[in-house]
């Protein structure tokens, strides 16, 4: 499916350009596997290709919500069958945990851990595949990709144990599209499984806008906190003649709305922003009723945690301000739901400096800005030190491609070799540099 982008070729070219100039380390110096784990590597992608792609496509056809993942738990595990790994199952959800032990761990050992994101979202598919969903869920995010690529990391990493430095924790995870899964495998000691400990943690994110085979990512702020502000403005209803004899919420609400809006973007900070967005606004039976009351909602993207708690201080003054100066009361409530991405530092460098050695420099970018969008893989780095990132996985002409979550989202397989040897050189670059 769609043009190879040369995985074979790519390592073959990090034999050349990083290994055998030993002398040569000037921006990968963290790089210390040597030849032949790298030939493993290309020989075990290889090797894998065609059956990434059969479960890629298993996983596609039978897309599944939330926390309960039956059958792609199950395709999981019949693909780590005979591996030796330490697996565990979820308890209160259908995740996988996966230990593998490295030859090399010496006495004080330590974890890195990889994560792949495995639900679908509730969008009926329109993207013309052979293998397209017929039970009105799509992985429109492509988390197809995302666990198959964790799959093929456990074989290749698995295959260069023998150099392996430490521990690598696998983390299959369920429910990352609004259910909390990363928290909920966190309170169920993924972070503990390998019995030593997580030093670093790496995710990567694939896009169907972005061409296969490049890299994005920065240090510090990487993705938005998910916060939800909820109002409901009380007032007096009356009929729609006489609003003077009432205390009209809609009115009040609409006048929250527009200052809302306002209010952000003069108090706080351009470099630290909060990017707040109305999404409910729901009020009155008949158009000629007041209604006594009108219930707002509003989505709050912050970058970091003084901000979170500025918004959660000043926002709601803000709006109860309002609702009195019209003679009419709120109550207003905003709920985390998810902290900012934050990626650390050093963790970021390794992260980029492996991809460019993979994929060479023109194929990675470090971003400008951060995205506005929310990942509960923050769970994980809000703990741990690591780094997390996109991965451009366009399929067919770029005037088709359309973003994650649209019903035609098409990602190409190339990426699957692409993404699980980025993994596996994360794991074996970050336990092996010390």
């Amino acid at each position: 499916m769609g043009e190879r982008h040369g995985l074979v070729q790519k390592l073959l070219c990090l034999f050349d350009h990083v290994v055998r100039p030993v002398t040569g380390f000037t921006r990968l110096n963290v790089m210390t596997a040597n030849e032949g784990v790298l030939k493993k590597v290309v020989e075990v992608a290889e090797q894998l290709a065609p059956r990434l792609r059969d479960i890629r496509t298993r996983i596609h056809q039978n897309p599944e919500l939330g926390l309960t993942l039956p059958a792609t738990q199950k395709t999981v595990l019949d693909a780590l069958h005979g591996l030796d790994l330490e697996v565990t199952t979820g308890t209160n959800l259908d995740s996988v945990v996966a230990v593998l032990r490295g030859d090399k761990r010496g006495e004080n050992p330590q974890a890195v851990l990889l994560r792949g994101d495995m639900d679908a979202l509730p969008v009926t598919e329109a993207t013309g595949f052979e293998f397209v969903s017929t039970n009105g869920n799509m992985h429109a995010c492509g988390h197809d990709l995302h666990v198959t690529g964790l799959i093929g990391a456990a074989h290749i990493l698995h295959a260069c144990k023998s150099e392996l430095a430490g521990d690598v924790v696998f983390m299959f995870q369920p429910g990352e599209e609004g259910y909390d899964g990363a928290g909920k495998m966190v309170d169920e000691g993924v972070l503990e499984a390998a019995g030593v400990p997580v030093v670093a943690a790496f995710g990567v994110h694939v896009s169907a806008d972005q061409p296969p085979g490049h890299v994005y990512s920065k240090p510090g702020s990487y993705m938005a906190s998910a916060n939800n502000l909820e109002i409901t403005v009380r007032g007096r209803g009356g009929h729609a003649a006489r609003p003077e004899a009432a205390l009209d919420p809609v009115q009040v609400g609409a006048t929250i709305v527009g200052q809302l809006q306002e209010f952000v973007s003069r108090h706080f900070f351009a470099w630290d922003p909060v990017v707040l967005t109305v999404g409910q606004f729901q009020a009155g039976t008949a158009p000629n009723v007041i209604p006594d009351s009108a219930y707002l909602a509003a989505s709050v993207r912050t970058f970091s945690e003084e901000t979170t708690s500025e918004c959660e201080r000043v926002l709601p003054a803000l709006v109860e301000g309002i609702a009195q100066a019209h003679g009419l009361t709120a109550e207003v409530n905003m709920y985390r739901l998810l902290p900012a991405t934050i990626n650390n530092n050093d963790e970021n460098a390794l992260f980029l400096e492996t991809a460019e050695a993979l994929f060479g420099t023109e194929r990675v970018h470090l971003m400008d800005h951060p995205r506005v969008g929310s990942e509960d893989f923050s769970r994980i780095l809000d703990l741990v030190p690591g780094s997390y990132g996109h991965f451009g996985a366009a399929y067919g002409p770029e005037d088709t491609w359309e973003a994650n979550h649209s019903p035609r989202a098409r990602h190409t397989d190339t990426a699957l070799g692409d993404q699980a040897a980025f993994l596996s050189a994360l794991a074996l670059n970050r336990l092996n540099k010390d």
